[in-house]
């Protein structure tokens, strides 16, 4: 099947903005006639045929928001929440948003999302991490895209991200300062960029802190698939005193786990988590975490896309937007 000619290819292929090119095949002024005219032929050579989305139609965009399956729970998951941001970021600058769950199969064969494949957003919003192949996909697309809460050093993409790496030495360096030493990181190091980032930063609080990090204090918290999954013997569970979980789904499912084996949190044993969604406050015991700037996340990225759209060779972008500490109930401190 013959690929889609967008406008971005148009613009690309005469090094122009989208928006000049968008103004050029709607009649709109600001485009001067031999540039008209030469964007015009162009669009005819390539084969363009003017798309269904709503961006032809008027000054609103389209934009596609990517997420995998294997993070989106309606009402109960960080990226559900984070996409109900980017809805209300998108429609308050006069654009929309539609979202596609990128399905498991989908991302074995590296399939080109509907959205894209259909002709009918103008950028993407890739939230939350996929695989190294997937991503290499879309990039090949050639469509502007965002990278929201993972990103990828491989490809020139804008992105937005958390200050994993500094949220996470902070939540570590709470529990040091509460008099805990045998602390252990729960995640799957490079399972994603965000839990790597943020297993580094519980290593430079405990080297700071003169405590050796070893293999044995990392507990993997996800299965070969990507799902999260924990088995943590209770020899495992008395061998420390906390567990600095890397969000606050894994810290929920390992309070359910050590609650089931007769511990409890945090008298037994403390635990802190990262992200501050929903989860954090509905466990028995309210735990102590990270907050994400979800809106200020959202924000940044839906101003990235817009810019990336109307400008496609600007300059390459990275957000990286910090938070604080919300202490609950879940540490306790130890006498030093």
């Amino acid at each position: 099947m013959a690929k889609t000619v967008r406008m971005a290819d148009i613009a690309e292929k005469l090094n122009i903005s989208i928006v000049t090119v968008s103004k050029a095949l709607n009649g709109k002024d600001g485009v001067s006639d031999s540039l008209r005219n030469k964007i015009i032929q162009t669009a005819e050579k390539m084969g363009y045929k003017p798309s269904q989305s709503v961006s032809d139609k008027n000054d609103s965009l389209v934009i596609g928001i990517l997420n995998s399956y294997l993070y989106l729970q309606k009402g109960s998951s960080f990226y559900w929440s984070l996409y109900e941001r980017l809805l209300k970021q998108l429609t308050c600058s006069d654009n929309l948003g539609i979202l596609e769950v990128i399905s498991e199969s989908a991302q074995t064969n590296c399939s080109t999302p509907k959205l894209v494949r259909n002709n009918h957003v103008d950028g993407l919003i890739v939230m939350g991490p996929f695989s190294d192949e997937y991503i290499r996909m879309l990039s090949s697309l050639k469509i502007p895209m965002v990278m929201l809460d993972s990103y990828n050093a491989k490809y020139n993409f804008d992105t937005v991200i958390s200050d994993g790496y500094y949220g996470m030495y902070i939540m570590t360096e709470h529990l040091i300062r509460q008099g805990h030493r045998k602390i252990a990181f729960v995640g799957t190091v490079g399972e994603t960029s965000s839990i790597t980032d943020r297993f580094y930063g519980y290593c430079k609080a405990m080297t700071e802190a003169g405590i050796k990090v070893t293999e044995d204090m990392v507990i993997p918290d996800r299965s070969d698939i990507g799902k999260i999954e924990l088995h943590i013997p209770s020899e495992t569970i008395k061998s420390f005193t906390a567990l600095a979980c890397n969000c606050d789904y894994t810290a929920y499912e390992t309070m359910k786990l050590i609650t089931e084996q007769g511990f409890e949190v945090p008298n037994d044993i403390s635990i802190v988590g990262f992200d501050n969604y929903i989860l954090s406050e509905v466990t028995p015991v309210k735990i102590t975490t990270y907050e994400v700037n979800q809106d200020k996340m959202a924000e940044i990225s839906v101003n990235q896309i817009c810019k990336r759209i109307r400008n496609p060779f600007k300059q390459r972008e990275m957000g990286m937007i910090s938070g604080n500490i919300i202490v609950r109930d879940s540490v306790k401190k130890l006498n030093l």
